[in-house]
């Protein structure tokens, strides 16, 4: 494969935003190709996407299917692997020039890491691993001279507004919210919402942990975190305005009192495409946004006490430390257990912010203070679970 392209590692290919890349990938191989394709245990997909790539290589972090993938890509003359330490393995990978992180959750921490020591650029669609260990990763990336171009729809607004402007201090960002499936919602209609509602997200096609995490604001509580490290921020800086829309994606306020926004319609192809062609803008097929399609766009605060999370991670970015780490792995837990229908929807909340109270706190951890902390946190949160 001609090195003009850049060779593209994707961690995560079954996901919504692996798939998407392909996709981008796929309308541009004057550009890119996919070097490395890494799935948890949906074997049978990454059969196909690799028959249909040809990556050097190949991951399957379920190793009872390494077998099967093996056996199906053997006349393609494609790497296989097994297990979560591979992910950590085939980053370091020569032929990798982006890494494409859309990992869902803590599990991208690792392999990220490994790759910015490896001195790979990153595109990061796992807000997690800032969330997590934003100090560490920031600090090992200016370390080894990585970019860390962000793929989420807000963040890369944000990234495109500073292009030309980073030398100029920001005074605030915003921060844009759907406000979710439950929108104006109280409290006591959120008691016996379905896991079915919950997964309706009005504007966004994402992968079920996200679209949860939009209904109940974490992630836009997680995004602001992420913020924090991507753009060196303070949480005072940083505001969040639901937008119903979803059409101005995020603004940026400079000392002057100019606003940038980025403006477009929901797809998230679009951001992808950013992140692994900067700093070239390419020629794209994607629908295009018409004003006359939308004659209001609309703004409100979002409602903090009926969706508690927004302000759980306000608090664990000023509290520091491992807080935020705690924050996430309760979240993930008590996520799943919702998903599970084990617990209510307003008790993934309730669960999160008990493991912020309960979990030890950290005030400058190490990465394996992070990993201790991760652990603790969710055999917590599953103590909690089972009470609710």
């Amino acid at each position: 494969m001609s090195k003009e392209t850049k060779g593209i590692a994707i961690l995560g290919s079954s996901g919504s935003i692996g798939t998407q890349a392909l996709e981008v990938i796929d309308s541009h191989p004057e550009y890119f190709h996919v070097e490395v394709l890494t799935v948890y245990s949906n074997a049978e997909l990454l059969i196909d996407q690799a028959k249909k790539f040809l990556p050097n290589t190949v991951v399957i972090v379920d190793e009872s299917k390494f077998q099967k993938v093996k056996d199906a890509l053997w006349d393609d003359d494609i790497k296989v692997f097994a297990g979560k330490e591979s992910l950590s393995q085939v980053v370091e990978m020569d032929g990798v020039d982006i890494v494409l992180t859309a990992l869902v959750g803590y599990a991208g921490l690792k392999p990220t890491l490994a790759a910015i020591n490896a001195g790979k650029n990153i595109a990061l669609a796992n807000k997690e691993t800032l969330v997590v260990a934003g100090e560490i990763v920031t600090a090992l990336a200016a370390e080894k001279g990585v970019n860390i171009y962000p793929v989420d729809s807000e963040h890369s607004a944000i990234f495109q507004c500073l292009a030309g402007e980073f030398h100029n201090p920001i005074e605030k960002i915003y921060l844009t919210a759907s406000g979710g499936p439950f929108r104006g919602r109280s409290k006591d209609e959120l008691l016996k919402v379905t896991k079915k509602e919950a997964l309706k997200h009005p504007n966004w096609d994402m992968g079920a942990k996200i679209t949860i995490d939009s209904a109940t604001l974490m992630n836009k509580g997680l995004e602001v975190i992420e913020a924090k490290w991507l753009f060196n921020l303070t949480p005072e800086q940083i505001d969040v305005i639901v937008h119903p829309q979803s059409i101005i994606h995020s603004i940026v306020q400079f000392t002057d009192g100019s606003m940038k926004a980025q403006m477009g319609l929901p797809d998230m192809k679009l951001p992808i495409q950013y992140a692994l062609a900067y700093p070239d803008r390419i020629q794209s097929d994607f629908p295009r946004f018409n004003f006359m399609d939308y004659p209001q766009l609309t703004f409100e605060q979002p409602n903090r006490e009926v969706f508690l999370n927004l302000d759980l991670a306000f608090e664990a970015l000023l509290k520091k430390g491992n807080m935020a780490c705690i924050l996430n792995a309760a979240n993930e837990v008590s996520v799943q257990a919702f998903l599970n229908g084990k617990i209510g929807f307003l008790d993934i909340a309730l669960i999160n912010q008990a493991c912020m109270e309960k979990v030890s706190f950290v005030q400058a951890p190490s990465y394996d203070d992070y990993v201790l902390t991760d652990t603790e946190t969710r055999i917590m949160a599953r103590e909690l679970e089972a009470s609710f």
